[in-house]
């Protein structure tokens, strides 16, 4: 038996209602770019719309001109989608709060992850969507699962609840020394000053 190895998300198909609510969230609120628009190839009562989230993958949303928003939350029994999360850079993360309450959207306030910090909202249909950004840049050549899974490693061998600023910042540390070679003998922490 062998495995059916994935590389990455191709894309995420949500159930939308009219197309207009969906290009003014997807486009008008997150800012994706709407690149491409077909007919649902299995239903033809239904429109398929293409938004790149920021990486070039996509989320793609089945609408229907008969079907209306509803905005309470969306179902979170085993086997549906508890919500969507977004990546964000710092200086967008500091305007969220300001921007939603602009448009009147009710939100979690920031909410402290310990490697990153998230802000929560509902779209028009009622799914939770968060925004988060990491508190951390991977070195070059690494990525944030790389770093995350060393500081989950620290974490678990030091005993802490949770994956803190310490454990990211010793888990780059760690990844730099592991990937990047030296002509020093001696790595460790020195104190120049003393």
């Amino acid at each position: 038996m062998r495995k059916i190895q994935v590389q990455g998300v191709h894309h995420i198909t949500l159930t939308g209602a009219d197309r207009q609510t969906s290009i003014d969230f997807w486009e008008g609120v997150l800012g994706m770019p709407f690149i491409f628009d077909q007919p649902n190839l299995d239903d033809p009562d239904e429109g398929h719309l293409y938004f790149d989230p920021g990486d070039g993958r996509l989320i793609t949303i089945f609408t229907n001109e008969k079907r209306s928003p509803d905005r309470r939350r969306t179902p979170t029994e085993p086997g549906c989608v508890h919500h969507l999360a977004f990546n964000m850079s710092h200086a967008v993360f500091s305007q969220v709060i300001e921007r939603l309450e602009a448009r009147g959207i009710g939100h979690s306030g920031v909410k402290d992850r310990g490697f990153m910090d998230s802000i929560y909202f509902k779209d028009p249909l009622g799914l939770l969507i968060e925004l988060a950004c990491y508190r951390f840049e991977p070195p070059v050549g690494c990525t944030h699962a790389d770093v995350m899974i060393e500081a989950h490693r620290l974490r678990v061998a030091r005993g802490d609840y949770n994956i803190q600023e310490v454990h990211l910042a010793d888990a780059i540390e760690m990844l730099v020394e592991r990937r990047q070679g030296s002509l020093s003998e001696n790595r460790s922490a020195r104190n120049p000053y003393a």
